[in-house]
């Protein structure tokens, strides 16, 4: 697919796209922008892509996720939205820290300039001092390589925290020019069974809380369950003031979130919007992205996967985790069925076992607390000894290295120093650098981090084509203790993969992949490959597993 970089530049400044929501909240917005970006790229435009999020946190770090679904993480380091999933796996290409601004970082921003006298000791107000830090914001993604920059302001209009934020983009829009800047509403358009009706009034009174903010919509985006006939379109574009072709469907998709861009490409919104942004028309090949589809429509098979995790009740809570899980799926034209297994729930159930009857594969994910760690060893456990295809994620790579420890090592009373500080082997303990730390946000190993990947005969090696380096995100505190390494090894768990921060001192090498060697595929990491992995691209590791959980299948 086209890269995004073009060898004619657009006339004029970066074009803005703004996308706001309206009546309910979670409609899709991440995934709206990120088809409308896709598009845009597909045309040949250099687009860029952000979130501004009305909550005081200053990121997502230290939020549960039962409160906020995943905290996804960039290469930099950033803790984010997951909404910043959605972005990468449909723009193909990396987010920064730049790419997601919360109320509290904007705050605490003005705040410390408040402190250190940047204003001349004069009054701090919300208007113009946070607005302008907002317009700040924006303007961090802007130079002269980017034709397009979409940003997706979160929350519903009318929510009081987001006021600022629309009040920046309306300042925005104004010193922009307005044919420089579009604004995308997306409204929720119900329909009422009992009395077998569309109702539009929702969204209009949504357009109304936006105009009373000084914002007009320059196209609604209609979020539905059900079809909209010309009738409904028409009174939507007559009460709501938007043009007529500026009215466009986002109903709901038979398949997957991957046809959404196809959807919107049918309608030719990314032809109303070069238009309307004074753009040069370019042709919008979908080829590949319609294969794609075509791939997930017409599986051959369906593959039983179990997701053994702390937040399985939370829909959001691993999904980058399910979305790689389903690429690598795609890739081998197979369809998954998702079993979500809560981990503290195999702690309890005295048939636990049974719950795995008919499981392809095996994925136990990350997480924090001691909160079903033992139900992750019970799964660990059966899928080592059965033996079932594994992949272990960051709290799951040292969860299998517990369960070796007690079950294989024999070293009772082995754990975590995260479940237990006084463990009488410590497998994985707190570095030293962290010991001190008192801080929960943005303390950990985060961002990307190289991995040297040790043995070429490995399943870990053969799943990365052979390289010799690789680079995979973190999220964690905590590292496998390198005293155990030799009675691991002696029993049999390869270490595939290590972070070696200085080559002159091996012995610091932090551990960051694992594989037992007589399996038929049990592989771990630190890291967080599901971060890495969009639908045109699965993970090599995701990839790997499901191959060998269908090659399992087969000779069954």
């Amino acid at each position: 697919m086209p890269s995004g970089s073009n060898a004619t530049r657009r006339p004029g400044p970066t074009r803005h796209i703004f996308v706001t929501g309206g009546v309910v909240s979670s409609l899709g917005k991440g995934i709206t922008a990120a088809s409308i970006g896709r598009l845009l790229i597909n045309m040949g435009y250099t687009v860029r892509i952000q979130k501004l999020d009305p909550y005081l946190n200053v990121d997502p770090g230290t939020m549960n996720p039962f409160q906020h679904g995943e905290v996804y993480v960039t290469d930099d380091g950033a803790e984010t939205d997951l909404d910043l999933g959605h972005y990468e796996r449909f723009l193909g290409q990396p987010c920064t820290r730049d790419s997601t601004y919360t109320s509290g970082r904007i705050y605490q921003t003005v705040i410390n300039n408040e402190r250190a006298g940047r204003y001349n000791g004069g009054t701090v107000q919300v208007v113009p001092h946070i607005t302008d830090e907002i317009k700040r914001a924006i303007r961090s993604l802007v130079d002269d390589n980017v034709d397009v920059l979409i940003t997706e302001i979160g929350g519903t209009v009318g929510d009081i925290e987001g006021l600022p934020f629309m009040e920046a983009v309306r300042q925005f829009r104004h010193e922009m020019g307005r044919d420089n800047v579009v604004l995308c509403h997306l409204a929720y358009i119900p329909y009422i069974k009992a009395a077998g009706e569309i109702k539009t009034k929702p969204a209009q009174h949504s357009v109304q809380k936006l105009r009373e903010i000084g914002l007009i919509p320059d196209f609604l985006l209609c979020r539905s369950e059900e079809r909209l006939n010309k009738e409904v379109k028409d009174k939507l574009a007559l009460f709501c003031n938007v043009e007529k072709e500026h009215v466009v469907e986002l109903n709901d998709v038979a398949h997957s979130i991957y046809e959404v861009p196809l959807l919107v490409h049918r309608q030719g919104l990314h032809q109303q919007l070069v238009r309307r942004l004074g753009l040069p028309e370019r042709e919008c090949s979908m080829h590949e992205w319609e294969l794609m589809v075509r791939h997930i429509r017409s599986p051959k098979a369906t593959l039983r996967i179990a997701l053994v995790g702390k937040y399985i009740n939370h829909q959001d809570a691993y999904k980058s985790v399910t979305e790689a899980i389903d690429h690598a799926g795609y890739a081998h034209l197979l369809r998954i069925e998702l079993l979500r297994i809560e981990s503290d729930a195999l702690e309890k159930d005295p048939d636990w076992a049974a719950r795995f009857d008919g499981v392809d594969a095996v994925v136990v994910p990350g997480g924090f607390g001691k909160r079903g760690f033992e139900g992750m060893l019970k799964a660990i456990e059966l899928c080592r000894t059965r033996p079932i295809p594994f992949l272990g994620l960051c709290l799951g790579m040292q969860a299998a290295t517990v369960e070796f420890a007690r079950n294989v090592l024999g070293l009772a009373g082995a754990n975590s120093h995260e479940m237990d500080e006084k463990a009488a082997h410590p497998i994985i303990v707190l570095m030293d650098e962290q010991k001190e730390v008192v801080q929960l946000g943005g303390t950990m190993r985060l961002g990307s981090y190289p991995c040297t990947l040790t043995r070429k005969s490995s399943r870990t090696s053969k799943a990365y084509g052979g390289a010799e380096l690789v680079h995979e995100r973190h999220r964690h505190r905590l590292e496998f203790n390198n005293g155990y390494r030799k009675q691991f090894e002696e029993a049999g768990l390869l270490f595939t993969g290590l972070y070696v921060p200085n080559p002159d001192e091996p012995e610091k090498s932090l551990v960051e992949i694992i594989e037992i060697k007589d399996h038929p595929y049990f592989v771990a990491t630190q890291a967080h490959p599901e971060f890495k992995s969009s639908a045109v691209s699965p993970h090599p590791l995701f990839k790997a597993l499901i191959g060998a959980a269908w090659k399992a299948r087969l000779s069954s």
